[in-house]
């Protein structure tokens, strides 16, 4: 993959970024837009509007993506590199945005197995609409894997059975979100910031608690070994995946604790971050309230460098890609026997806390894709070990080594 033409696809990325920051593009509530469907074409696709005949080549193979977003900061990041797995494998994808609005979730696989899909990789709001998903997949035969996300086994036991016992649901890839969560708050509790408060986007969204989950165990374990320095957590704020949400949800937050000195923007695809950003640069509080979120911003070097972000956890965008590569192998034939297990793929987050720390990152995750083609065709010949261990060890520093610079 030529350098010059990923920083063209990123620097377009980052104009519909910018187009979304504005809170034009992302669905913020219930009563959102309906889920917009697109289409990625490949050079060697050969049918778009009639359903895909079985699988007997890869032209042939139809991959659906339902995605909160494929339009805002996160969402435009794992499009960019699913339409590159989609090129180099020479595939069909194809995406339903349903704005993490529960109906249009379930919807949207039902929408995907009707033009056709053989296999489905899904972002979910909640456990509850994986049960409608995994009976869809079941019903029309086609294969179906999570990215960002993991069932409950414990609070959503049966619908994790469910998975189990299916023989079309692939695996879940996801991040660590408690951890992900305690390492954020550190980073405020150790900048010196007592009063920190959380902008969440949907309430009961399972990543959104598993962060939740973790900014209160740092914080209370902070609190056990401080007992002179307490630090406080405010009660969430709900932005839905809009800018103008976050940026009310930060000012309300900031009306209701004078005292305020720190923002966790959970999450919700980057834009609700960019509006709580603006908020406190509106109040004159940048440098004053210290920010931290999980979502790299395009500009984020900037950010870390002139005090509106004290830190920040992403680079995750190619979590989708290993979901794709494992609905891909399933479709192919070459991963089987699905049913009476449940296939968990860890994917790490990346941290970045300093311009020195960006740099990296922007070396080999912005100016440059981090996979080339011909890594993205070897990675599709993978077993599912080695599928988690590859995306358990994507970091900076793999990604320089495999650059070889």
């Amino acid at each position: 993959m030529k350098k010059r033409l990923a920083a063209l696809l990123l620097g377009l990325v980052m104009v519909g970024t910018t187009l979304a920051g504005c809170g034009n593009t992302a669905p913020t509530s219930q009563s959102a837009a309906p889920a917009a469907t697109t289409e990625a074409k490949t050079e060697t696709e050969t049918k778009t509007e009639e359903p895909a005949p079985a699988a007997t080549s890869d032209e042939n193979i139809k991959i659906g993506v339902s995605i909160w977003s494929s339009t805002d900061v996160l969402g435009s990041q794992c499009k960019l590199i699913l339409d590159e797995a989609a090129k180099a494998l020479g595939v069909q994808v194809q995406y339903v945005d349903q704005g993490h609005v529960s109906e249009k979730v379930t919807a949207s696989v039902e929408q995907l197995c009707a033009a056709g899909c053989q296999g489905i990789i899904i972002c979910n709001s909640s456990d509850t609409e994986m049960a409608s998903a995994i009976k869809t997949c079941n019903d029309n035969g086609v294969y179906l894997a999570q990215f960002f996300r993991i069932i409950n086994s414990e609070t959503s036991a049966d619908i994790y059975q469910a998975a189990v016992n299916s023989e079309y649901y692939v695996c879940a890839v996801h991040e660590n979100e408690p951890e992900n969560g305690e390492k954020l708050v550190q980073i405020l509790l150790d900048k010196g910031d007592r009063k920190i408060g959380l902008i969440g986007w949907e309430q009961g969204d399972a990543t959104w608690l598993g962060r939740l989950e973790g900014y209160t165990k740092g914080v209370e374990k902070w609190n056990a070994a401080h007992p002179d320095d307490q630090a406080v957590l405010t009660e969430p704020q709900y932005a839905g995946t809009s800018s103008e949400g976050g940026s009310k949800a930060a000012e309300a937050l900031m009306s209701a604790n004078p005292d305020l000195d720190a923002l966790i923007p959970a999450g919700g695809g980057g834009d609700p971050l960019q509006g709580a950003i603006a908020a406190v640069e509106r109040a004159g509080k940048t440098g004053e309230i210290d920010i931290v979120s999980t979502d790299f911003l395009p500009d984020l070097g900037e950010r870390v460098e002139n005090g509106s972000m004290a830190g920040e956890s992403g680079g995750h965008y190619c979590d989708p890609l290993f979901a794709f590569m494992a609905v891909y192998n399933a479709i192919k034939g070459n991963y089987t026997d699905f049913g009476g297990k449940f296939e968990d793929v860890k994917f790490p987050y990346l941290y970045v806390a300093s311009p020195e720390d960006y740099a990296g990152y922007e070396k080999y995750f912005v100016d440059q894709l981090p996979y080339t083609d011909e890594e993205l065709v070897e990675m599709s010949k993978l077993d599912m070990e080695g599928l988690k261990a590859k995306a358990a060890a994507l970091s900076i520093e793999d990604a320089a080594a495999r650059s070889g610079k």
